[in-house]
């Protein structure tokens, strides 16, 4: 974990309510893994508090890419920032997706992701690309506008297929809808995931159904960001038993076994 109080803003994209970032920290970057965020400081005032998680988007060598939505005060703030204002971050915090290498077969590796959830899953696809595994990414939205990434995955080195609730693009139904498409399609490797609970909730049935190993990133209210709020708690099945652990420091992601739904 880095404290970067000098991080730059370089580019900054906007459609509607969703904003992408792409911020100057070398340190942050060549740490940051897929699944892991960052807590980003919205205000010089001290008003509001509190750091914002969000999670690692992209990156490169020098630059990691943060995407959100704005859905209150501080990433309202977060989002009057322009080009070439600093930023103060702190991370990268957390544990991640497991990559690895991929199997003998060439079963996918399906990501699956619903509204802002999109966000640390571009990251991870690449990581998994590059490790030759083979990707299909399902991204699902509301409606179109809640896609606001679309050319950016079908630029990318992977099938793509995405669905909305209102049908105005690609499959009409929840993005679950398309996994179990896949599903049904034949082996897959194993399934990732980011999105709203219910999304999870349904994935993990999903796949724990059929056998097929996945991962979850949970979202929570964080304080601090590394554990010593304990805001962030959520109930997690240990071979032990099930206890209450901090999202912050032994997630964001989960195996989908562990988590327990309320």
């Amino acid at each position: 974990m880095r404290k970067d109080a000098s991080a730059v803003l370089i580019k900054k994209e906007r459609w509607g309510s969703y904003l992408r970032l792409l911020v100057r920290s070398p340190g942050i970057a060549g740490e940051a893994q897929p699944g892991q965020f960052i807590m980003v400081r919205v205000s010089d005032t001290g008003h509001p508090l509190l750091r914002r998680p969000l999670g690692v988007h992209a990156k490169d060598d020098e630059t990691i890419g943060l995407f959100f939505s704005v859905s209150g005060l501080g990433t309202a703030l977060l989002a009057r920032k322009e080009e070439g204002d600093s930023l103060d971050l702190l991370g990268p915090l957390g544990r991640g997706f497991s990559v690895g290498r991929p199997g003998p077969t060439e079963r996918p590796a399906l990501i699956v992701g619903g509204g802002r959830g999109i966000a640390p899953l571009y990251f991870l696809a690449k990581e998994l690309h590059r490790s030759g595994h083979k990707v299909k990414v399902l991204y699902g939205g509301r409606s179109v506008d809640d896609i606001p990434l679309r050319r950016l995955f079908e630029e990318a080195c992977w099938e793509t297929s995405f669905s909305t609730d209102d049908g105005s693009l690609g499959y009409h139904g929840f993005v679950t809808g398309l996994l179990l498409e896949e599903i049904e399609k034949g082996p897959v490797e194993r399934v990732y995931a980011c999105g709203p609970e219910p999304m999870l909730k349904e994935v993990s049935r999903l796949a724990l159904a059929k056998s097929i190993p996945a991962e979850l990133s949970l979202e929570a209210r964080m304080g601090c960001g590394f554990g010593a709020c304990w805001g962030c708690v959520r109930k997690i099945r240990r071979p032990d038993g099930e206890g209450w652990l901090k999202i912050c420091e032994e997630g964001p992601v989960f195996p989908a076994e562990e988590v327990v739904w309320e």
